[in-house]
């Protein structure tokens, strides 16, 4: 693999991960998978019942993807909630892997902070590879690593709400103060320029659902989002110029044909 991202030794190609929640149908949702060439998909114990019909049908989807699952705690409101959760999706999903949700705050979706650093603490010492949604807040981010999490998905914006990065100064502090753990951008993308922007960063991916699901059409958005994330990467290797407060000619002012001072 060439730039190849590392999560819990797992190497991946893409960084794009990818939500499966509220797309038009199940076989547009096969679409998008494809179409983002994502290796994670996130899903919630909530919504699939792996004993189902509609939890097999599921499940033989995101087989024939090939992608892997990434479970979720999404609307947990507690640390023994979350935790709960997190133990059955173990057992559903066969899986380690686990995003982790702890919601504070209604209107905006906002993480409980405290409620996640004690579900994060529990998961962890049971073997859980952990994922928690977080905000931006410095502290938080280094308590969660001292628990044993080795990977922090700070969010950009509420989630669903397609704000893109809200505080451009809080993830750029978060990168530069954790230099060596990945990042993963979670909740409030809206476009791929918004992908795009946090990529250039320096965070290692993003995470995306309504931005896709919700399209008008969303295969061509998860295409596009593909190819906003892999831009932001490359434009972050290439490492972009610093902006100046004033203009600089980007043509020599030297050997000018006609120089009304020289007269």
């Amino acid at each position: 693999m060439g730039d190849a991202l590392t999560l819990y030794d797992v190497k991946l190609d893409s960084r794009l991960l990818l939500g499966t929640a509220r797309y038009p149908s199940p076989a547009i949702l096969a679409q998008a998978i494809h179409a983002a060439k994502t290796q994670i998909v996130t899903v919630s114990l909530r919504r699939e019942a792996g004993g189902t019909r509609a939890g097999e049908s599921f499940w033989a989807l995101i087989r024939e993807s090939g992608a892997r699952v990434l479970p979720n705690t999404a609307g947990c409101r507690t640390a023994r909630e979350a935790v709960t959760t997190a133990q059955m999706a173990r057992e559903v999903f066969a899986t380690d892997w686990i995003k982790l949700e702890v919601i504070g705050d209604e209107d905006t979706l906002a993480p409980d902070v405290f409620g996640l650093l004690e579900a994060a603490r529990i998961l962890v010492a049971e073997g859980f590879c952990v994922f928690p949604y977080m905000t931006e807040d410095l502290v938080v981010a280094e308590k969660l690593l001292e628990a044993g999490c080795r990977v922090l998905m700070p969010w950009a914006a509420p989630i669903g709400s397609g704000r893109g990065v809200n505080n451009l100064f809080g993830l750029r502090a978060l990168r530069a103060h954790f230099p060596g753990a990945p990042l993963i951008v979670d909740a409030g993308l809206g476009a791929p320029s918004h992908a795009a922007a946090a990529m250039e960063l320096g965070y290692d991916a993003v995470l995306l659902n309504t931005a896709v699901s919700r399209a008008g059409d969303p295969v061509a958005m998860a295409r596009a989002f593909a190819l906003g994330v892999e831009a932001g990467r490359a434009a972050f290797l290439a490492q972009p110029m610093t902006p100046r407060d004033l203009a600089q000619p980007s043509t020599p002012v030297i050997g000018r044909a006609f120089d009304e001072g020289a007269a």
